[in-house]
């Protein structure tokens, strides 16, 4: 589905960014790439969806094309003159023909009782849970999310998280996801990519055999979360590489 081999994106005379990053995706997959601040992961999604480019290596979606790329912000970045469901309309050349299957989108974030509200009249989940209707209704081959829940406060994170869950139990839509926050990953992602250092490399590559949906109070998985986060304590002094099946 994706595959990215030996990518850099170099920026501050390489100090910053990502180099030398190869993974791959599977169809219907949930990666999520990890890392503290500074280590690129966000100029890597940048780079997967084709907002930017990479220094060097080589980037495949499908046949090679980034069209098919949807992307989810930190901040839903609605456009406040238009309602819910012009919102997930927007970009459509003829939006009057997609309005069944915004319908779709906007029941399965739970919004079909809101799509003629405006975006001042909507809590940060509910606009977040509008971009996420937004992004989908294009049918894109993979969804790209740049710690799409940041912004939210604990439990309407924890939702939210849920919630994209579900989406993928009903669509099998493939995600790539990029979040500082490792429960967030242990607990959505099939696979976790960690970076680490500046500029950001591949440092470990965790596969999460349990089944979705988990417990977040899953033993197993705070085994993980404790090498995750030695392996990025130890990113303040070196790199260390590690494979984790």
């Amino acid at each position: 589905m994706l595959t990215v081999k030996k990518a850099s994106r170099l920026f501050k005379d390489g100090a910053a960014g990502f180099k030398n990053i190869t993974f791959t995706v599977q169809k219907g997959e949930i990666v999520g790439i990890l890392g503290t601040s500074g280590c690129g992961k966000s100029t890597l999604l940048r780079v997967l969806s084709g907002l930017d480019h990479a220094d060097s290596g080589t980037i495949h979606l499908n046949d090679g094309s980034p069209s098919g790329a949807g992307v989810i912000f930190q901040e839903p970045r609605l456009m406040p003159w238009l309602s819910v469901e012009d919102n997930v309309l927007f970009g459509f050349k003829n939006p009057s023909k997609y309005r069944k299957q915004a319908a779709h989108y906007l029941s399965l974030v739970g919004l079909s009782e809101f799509a003629g509200a405006l975006p001042r009249d909507l809590s940060g989940g509910m606009a977040q849970r509008t971009a996420i209707a937004r992004a989908l209704a294009s049918q894109p081959s993979v969804l790209l999310l740049d710690e799409p829940f940041s912004a939210l406060d604990a439990f309407t994170k924890m939702q939210l998280q849920d919630l994209l869950l579900d989406i993928w139990q009903e669509e099998k839509t493939t995600m790539v996801m990029v979040t500082h926050d490792i429960d967030e990953a242990l607990h959505v992602c099939d696979r976790v990519i960690v970076l680490s250092g500046q500029p950001g490399e591949i440092a470990a590559e965790f596969k999460i055999s349990q089944p979705k949906p988990r417990s977040r109070s899953d033993l197993s998985l705070a085994t993980y979360k404790e090498k995750i986060f030695s392996i990025l304590e130890y990113s303040n002094t070196g790199l260390q590489k590690y494979s984790v099946r």
